[in-house]
């Protein structure tokens, strides 16, 4: 008999394998070190192994963890400030950002990680500035994380609509040569469970010879490129205000389209871009939430996924979304399609739960390793209960409702049981490496100083948010 360190056995397994959903009944993962070793009977498999531990999940549906592919979990601190508003960025979130702290926005970042890690996600692809703290903390939670440091040559302050952003070029040198020290201090950390990534914030907040250079760095150190692209009217604006050219003609003259590139949003994409984009080899990271409400758009992820790209799901951040919870990122994306497509059978649940896991592995490279359960892949997986009222009744025949209660009718707070790296995280809804409590008490300690540093440039803005403020509505 051999020895191993976990079993967990549950009456109802998707791996994720093949092309669906890859569902199995009454089955028993079989965990040693950091790998799946074995997926076995469940009535059988303590003839075959000894655990150190056995969990007996016996109202439960097992997983692989889920994938939040685009985080800026440093604007937590921030959450709720940036909706309702035309113009998000410069006349919602500028006022508060340049407000607050790097010591402000890290315990908004440990507080967002901790919220995605309860809705179970494993994956954390956390992008922004000052990123050694949030591996740090990422480290210390036992998540997976693909990190990556943000670079911008623009220089932070609030443009007016039309005007072209004021590039300072020792700025960008600055935040690519942090990446790279990213790179050297993180990347593959305890056997690869964190990755580092190469960021610029998007084709109009850098020069064409800094892009080039950052693609250039990535490929020498067989990572990749993780970039807002096309991301929205402004970044077509800027674009082809300086190059005369759209964002993807952009980059494709750059030949900047290839596998290295993770491309985000594709907000501004025609459907024609998205398929140059999808056929480059390049994946995508769609933010249904986040941008729903910032821009009220639906981004191409069906045309990309239709031209044979691979599009992983991402929460961005809580001053648009509000949330980092990649149930609410399922159901948005298939609601907010067959609104768009006016067609209920476009975006099935079971394709947003693949976005959620293996889809989403491969759009980012991580699909050898993680995304679904298969043997010799790292042991990320969720446990859902489903003696919960938002995920009962199950049907196992003639159809199975699972996927669908979990995509359209779940929350997060039905996950009890997280494992990365073969490790648990979570379990019965308590994350055991870190007091989340602690945490949470001092998110209450940043908002009044934050506000009182924001508020002169809030009403001189005088957006829609300091309007309602004027006339009660908040």
């Amino acid at each position: 008999m051999k020895k191993v360190d976990l079993i967990v056995t549950a009456p109802h397994i998707y791996t994720m394998q093949g092309e669906g959903v890859g569902y199995e009944a009454h089955r028993a993962l079989v965990v040693d070190g950091s790998k799946i070793i074995d997926i076995t009977d469940a009535d059988t498999v303590n003839a075959q192994y000894e655990a150190e531990e056995f969990l007996d999940m016996s109202h439960h549906i097992i997983l692989p963890g889920f994938i939040d592919a685009h985080m800026h979990t440093n604007c937590n601190i921030m959450r709720g400030l940036a909706q309702d508003t035309n113009n998000w960025m410069m006349f919602g979130l500028q006022p508060f950002d340049n407000a607050a702290t790097s010591e402000d926005k890290k315990i908004g970042s440990c507080v967002a990680l901790i919220e995605a890690a309860k809705a179970g996600t494993t994956t954390m692809g956390d992008y922004e500035y000052n990123m050694d703290s949030v591996c740090e903390f990422i480290a210390k939670l036992g998540a997976r994380g693909n990190i990556t440091q943000m670079i911008r040559a623009a220089k932070k302050r609030v443009y007016k609509p039309g005007e072209l952003y004021e590039f300072d070029d020792s700025l960008g040198e600055q935040n690519l040569n942090e990446n790279i020290a990213l790179y050297d201090k993180w990347h593959n950390y305890d056997g690869g469970r964190i990755k580092i990534l190469f960021g610029p914030q998007g084709a109009d907040f850098v020069s064409p010879e800094m892009l080039l250079k950052i693609q250039k760095i990535a490929k020498e150190r067989r990572t990749k490129v993780h970039m807002h692209t096309q991301q929205g009217d402004r970044e077509t604006y800027q674009i082809v205000q300086r190059y005369g050219k759209r964002p993807t003609e952009f980059l494709q003259d750059l030949n900047y389209l290839d596998d290295t590139l993770i491309a985000v949003h594709l907000t501004d994409c025609s459907d024609e871009e998205t398929q140059i984009i999808a056929k480059s080899g390049a994946g995508m990271i769609v933010c249904p939430g986040s941008i729903g409400i910032i821009d009220g758009i639906v981004c191409p992820s069906a045309v990309f996924q239709e031209a044979g790209g691979k599009v992983a799901l991402g929460s961005d951040q809580a001053p648009g979304n509000n949330c980092h919870n990649i149930f609410n990122e399922m159901k948005n994306v298939t609601l907010f399609n067959k609104i768009k497509y006016t067609n209920p059978e476009v975006m099935p649940a079971w394709r947003a739960l693949r976005m959620a896991t293996i889809e989403g592995a491969q759009a980012l490279g991580m699909a050898d390793s993680i995304g679904s359960l298969e043997i010799g892949k790292k042991a990320d997986f969720i446990a859902v209960d489903y003696m919960r009222p938002s995920m009962l009744p199950i049907y196992t025949h003639p159809m199975r409702n699972m996927v669908p209660n979990l995509v359209y009718s779940a929350r997060g707070d039905e996950v009890v049981l997280s494992v990365v790296n073969g490790k648990i995280i979570m379990k019965d809804r308590k994350l055991v490496n870190i007091d989340e409590m602690e945490y949470l008490l001092q998110m209450n300690d940043y908002p009044e100083s934050i506000g009182k540093r924001a508020e002169k440039e809030f009403f001189e803005i005088n957006g829609t948010n300091a309007q309602f403020m004027r006339e009660g509505k908040l």
